[in-house]
């Protein structure tokens, strides 16, 4: 370990000179083991491993994030994966450790948001992780250490280059921090709020029931949404995150956005995605990124064009926009998490069309009672936690 590190550039190739370090001159809580990360690299590095060391503490499991420009793409805990969820995840050729498992669920999240993301690992990286990650566009690690084989597999990637960073579990931030903006110095104490199921006990609706995969999810929800960039929502299912909306200026372009996040995670498990005539040496974003498209709209413009055949070995049949909505119906048991209160019903009744039955937001808005007459309305159980999760 060493007192600072010096980095190439900024966030941008003319902001020099760049380093990062530790003002009271103690050494540094990372070791570099491979690659040479940069700037923008650290930042997702600290904060996704924030977020994942939160989520093995509220749930006893493994945990695994993808970060991309300092918002999590995915996030997620150990839990088994489903024979559907192994395919669309491309996994179902692998053998899946919990922690793998976690990664998977992380990165397929939105795997588009993914390409090219900083992956955060609660625990040891293992063989089986190491594998997954290993065949994915990533552009680096953190994780509290590496089993021998994992480090080689890990090292292998990007011709020798990919970055890997291992983490001193042992390391505790001051309680204040600090960060100059137009050379002027902000200080606040750390956000060192603790998230668990006692945030949910304020139940506001009529519907009071939250099951406890629910709570777990909410709790998911929110310890993502601590490290998200505000204003955000996010939308979580069954130990992982299917939907973050990030950065937006309006609550309910948050909602949006992440719900449609969440629509498309599902979509890309009907049987018509599943049975896809993929060429075999499609590779994989492009998979990505044309099931996307084939669960868009604009696919009819595609078929149109004949740009069908340089993905597929037969013409797909169209996925309507009536069974699209029809297989969206079948959405159950969506848990949502608001990083702030929801000014308006709307965020509500955008929630419900992508299967939330489930929610927790910090209320005090002047229209709560709207906000809960919405719920009521669709018999959605919603908790008020009276925190607020803006991240910035």
């Amino acid at each position: 370990m060493s007192q600072e590190l010096m980095l190439k550039y900024g966030c941008n190739p003319n902001q020099k000179p760049s380093r990062i370090f530790m003002k009271d001159g103690s050494e540094l809580p990372i070791q570099v083991l491979n690659g040479k990360p940069g700037y923008i690299n650290f930042l997702d590095a600290f904060n996704s491993w924030q977020l994942v060391c939160e989520l093995k503490a509220a749930t006893g499991l493994p945990a695994a994030a993808s970060f991309k420009h300092v918002s999590p793409a995915g996030a997620a805990v150990g839990k088994p994966l489903s024979d559907t969820l192994k395919k669309i995840y491309f996994v179902d050729d692998l053998e899946l450790s919990p922690l793998a498992c976690a990664y998977a669920r992380a990165r397929g999240a939105d795997r588009m948001s993914s390409y090219g993301d900083w992956i955060a690992l609660s625990d040891e990286c293992d063989v089986p992780t190491a594998k997954l990650i290993a065949r994915e566009v990533s552009d680096g690690i953190i994780a509290p250490g590496y089993s021998a084989e994992a480090l080689e597999i890990l090292k292998s990637k990007r011709k020798g280059s990919y970055n890997i960073v291992a983490m001193d579990v042992n390391y505790r931030p001051a309680p204040v921090e600090h960060k100059d903006v137009f050379g002027i110095t902000f200080e606040q104490g750390r956000n060192e709020l603790h998230i668990d199921e006692n945030l949910l006990a304020n139940v506001v609706t009529e519907t009071k029931e939250i099951p406890a995969q629910a709570k777990q999810d909410l709790v998911i929800s929110l310890i993502a949404l601590k490290y998200t960039q505000s204003n955000s929502v996010c939308y979580a299912k069954d130990g992982q995150v299917i939907g973050v909306g990030a950065g937006q200026q309006s609550r309910v372009h948050c909602t949006r956005l992440a719900g449609n996040k969440a629509d498309n995670w599902y979509l890309r498990q009907h049987p018509k995605v599943l049975a896809l005539p993929f060429k075999q040496d499609i590779r994989r974003p492009d998979r990505d990124n044309t099931i996307d498209v084939y669960i868009s709209d604009d696919y009819m413009d595609v078929l149109a064009d004949g740009e069908w055949q340089q993905f597929f070995t037969e013409k797909p049949e169209v996925f309507t926009k009536e069974e699209r909505r029809a297989w969206l119906d079948t959405m159950t048991g969506v848990s949502l998490g608001s990083d702030a209160f929801f000014p308006f019903g709307d965020n509500i009744e955008r929630a419900h069309k992508s299967g939330v039955e489930y929610i927790a937001q910090p209320g005090g808005s002047i229209r709560d009672d709207h906000v809960i007459d919405t719920c009521n309305k669709y018999h959605i159980a919603m908790a008020f936690t009276g925190i607020r999760l803006f991240h910035h």
